[in-house]
C-alpha cells in the first residue's frame, strides 16, 4: 500500500462521521437502549478512527493519531450544534475519547502479545 493511500481510510471514515452528524435525528425511539447503543457506536467509530490513523502513520505516532481522532470528535460535536434536532456536548467528546483510549489499550496489548484471539 502506498504511503498516500494509507490516508484514504481514515479520511473516508471522517467523511462518514460528518455525513451521519449532519442527519437531523438518529433516534430510534428505543429510549435507554437507543441512548446506550449510540454511545457505544460513537466509542467504536472513534476507536476505529484512531486505529486507521495509527496505521496510516505506520504505528509510529499513536499519540498524533489520538490527537487527530479526539480533535475530530470535538469538531464533530461542534458541527452538531448547527444541525437541527442535534446537539453537541463535551460529554460526547469524552465518550469518543474513551473509545480512542480503549482502542489504544487493546492495540497495545495485542502488539505485546497479551491479547489472545
Amino acid at each position: 500500500m502506498s504511503r498516500a493511500s494509507r490516508f484514504v481510510p481514515p479520511a473516508a471514515l471522517m467523511g462518514v462521521i460528518f455525513f451521519l452528524s449532519a442527519q437531523p435525528d438518529l433516534n430510534s425511539g428505543l429510549g435507554t437502549i437507543d441512548f446506550v447503543g449510540r454511545k457505544l457506536v460513537h466509542m467504536s467509530e472513534f476507536g476505529l478512527l484512531w486505529f486507521l490513523w495509527d496505521r496510516a502513520f505506520d504505528e509510529q505516532r499513536p499519540w498524533l493519531a489520538a490527537a487527530i481522532a479526539v480533535g475530530y470528535a470535538g469538531t464533530d460535536e461542534f458541527h452538531q450544534l448547527f444541525v437541527q434536532g442535534r446537539h453537541g456536548t463535551p460529554v460526547d467528546v469524552a465518550i469518543d475519547a474513551a473509545g480512542v483510549g480503549a482502542a489504544m489499550a487493546l492495540t497495545t496489548l495485542a502488539r505485546r502479545g497479551r491479547l489472545s484471539t
